[in-house]
């Protein structure tokens, strides 16, 4: 495993930054996977949330597979995902971070489409890691919270 760099590790605001940061560039370039795989514990878990016929469904994949199953998408069309609002709740060693997010395919491009990631962390003493993601896309029934857009909340 590399090693990470420290501006992305040693805060949660630097490692929230660096999630949003490795994903996003121009049509053309190549993303920073080598950088992401800093972020992660071993056996961390991806979930992203969809719905089919009106249920929800639940596609579990490691940082890996996000990785294989994206960057082909993200390279030959572009893809900006930048967080809009956050949330962090922090207590001793762990936090969970709400932030919210906008996708685009150019960085001042039209909006693709809006939701919330929600990420659970822990300190080790030197450095936050990342254990999960888990998000949701925002759906015509299921808006984000206005409240929730355009802050910076850190719950102690």
């Amino acid at each position: 495993m590399p090693s990470p760099d420290s501006a992305d590790v040693s805060t949660i605001e630097g490692i929230v930054a660096a999630y949003y940061g490795v994903i996003s560039g121009p049509a053309g370039a190549a993303r920073q996977w080598r950088r992401d795989s800093t972020l992660y514990t071993p056996g961390a878990t991806f979930v992203a949330m969809r719905e089919r016929d009106g249920k929800p469904l639940a596609e579990l994949m490691t940082p890996e597979q996000f990785r294989r199953a994206f960057n082909a998408d993200f390279v030959e069309k572009g893809f900006f995902e930048t967080e809009i609002g956050r949330r962090i709740e922090r207590f001793g060693n762990v936090a969970q971070v709400r932030s919210v997010y906008e996708t685009r395919r150019a960085a001042n491009g039209p909006l693709l489409g809006r939701g919330v990631n929600y990420l659970l962390l822990y300190w080790d003493g030197a450095r936050w890691w990342i254990t999960g993601a888990v998000w949701d896309d925002e759906r015509p029934d299921s808006k984000l919270p206005r409240s929730w857009i355009g802050r910076r909340e850190l719950e102690p």
